[in-house]
């Protein structure tokens, strides 16, 4: 019998994603060694192996079969748009997709003003303002704090991760509209699917039984 191998988004994302199949009977101890250096970890005995990846690589590594399955953010899985079939939200890691800013931009998006906008997604950004709202908008990519794009002016609007809001009304900001939920999903390579689609049902079925 074959690895069924998974690459988990790293952080909590993984944490939690061991904790749920430890429930369904899934253990990797390796993988509770904190000061392990190692990047592959195996369940002999299930012939299952685990590697831990930074978030956005997760679907890369899904899509090119270097991976039969993988655990990531809905953001992650919308925004690197890879050939994956995501089949299980896993109800963890929850939160929104939103468009910000300050109460005055409302009259710029309910008129389809061209604005500016500001994320760290803009492939989702893009899809909304497109495809959604038939908005034509810049779209400026940043990397760090989205919040500030408004406050000096950079943007009239951004499109981020809204978990609590506290941050944006700290900040003055408030959310505009929503363009997604989220939360973590289960993505599987599409060949994989097909070779070993017996085990990964198998694997599914049981998760579902958590996750209900």
């Amino acid at each position: 019998m074959r690895y069924l191998t998974f690459a988990l988004g790293k952080g909590r994302l993984a944490r939690q994603t061991l904790g749920l199949f430890e429930k369904i009977g899934i253990t990797c101890e390796e993988m509770k060694d904190k000061d392990s250096r190692k990047l592959i970890f195996t369940n002999e005995e299930l012939k299952l192996k685990f590697f831990l990846a930074k978030g956005p690589d997760v679907p890369t590594y899904v899509e090119y079969g270097a991976a039969d399955i993988g655990v990531a953010g809905e953001d992650t899985i919308l925004e690197e748009g890879r050939k994956v079939h995501e089949v299980l939200d896993l109800g963890y890691g929850k939160c929104r997709m939103c468009v910000c800013g300050y109460k005055e931009a409302k009259r710029d998006l309910s008129s389809h003003e061209l604005i500016r906008v500001a994320t760290k997604y803009p492939n989702i950004a893009k899809d909304y303002f497109y495809n959604t709202k038939h908005q034509t908008v810049e779209i400026i990519k940043l990397n760090g704090s989205i919040e500030l794009a408004p406050i000096v002016g950079l943007s009239e609007v951004i499109v981020d991760i809204v978990e609590t809001g506290s941050t944006l009304k700290e900040n003055g900001l408030e959310i505009l509209e929503e363009v997604c939920p989220l939360s973590a999903r289960m993505i599987v390579n599409p060949v994989s699917m097909r070779m070993e689609s017996e085990r990964i049902r198998e694997l599914l079925r049981k998760l579902r039984t958590q996750v209900s």
